[in-house]
């Protein structure tokens, strides 16, 4: 037979307690806002089909502050994250992918 504790690791395990919690509504506002917020990737497509030519990352990392599509969330060296993650799309998506590597550490959006 099993002890209360027992069943209360196993709830926890299952997740029960966790989906309790993530069950409650999220404000509207906090809502609106998530879904109007940019990836750092997409900030960066959006971007680089406005420009139509090549850009390093810290070029896109500076503009897309500028003009207000993503900002950083304060670490200190978001162009290397974008440039990874870039990268990783291109990788993992192949003709796909959103982006295209025109040089060294330059990017254009693919045709």
């Amino acid at each position: 037979m099993a002890t209360t504790t027992t069943k209360k690791r196993t709830a926890k395990r299952a997740g029960t307690k966790t989906a309790k919690k993530s069950a409650k509504a999220m404000p509207a506002k906090k809502a609106k806002a998530k879904r109007d917020k940019l990836s750092a990737l997409d900030a960066a497509a959006k971007l680089l089909a406005e420009r139509k030519e090549p850009m390093t990352s810290k070029e896109l990392v500076a503009a897309m502050a500028e003009k207000g599509y993503w900002k950083t969330p304060g670490g200190k060296t978001p162009h290397a994250t974008l440039y990874s993650a870039i990268l990783r799309e291109i990788a993992t998506k192949g003709r796909e992918s959103r982006f295209a590597k025109t040089e060294r550490g330059k990017f254009k959006i693919s045709a």
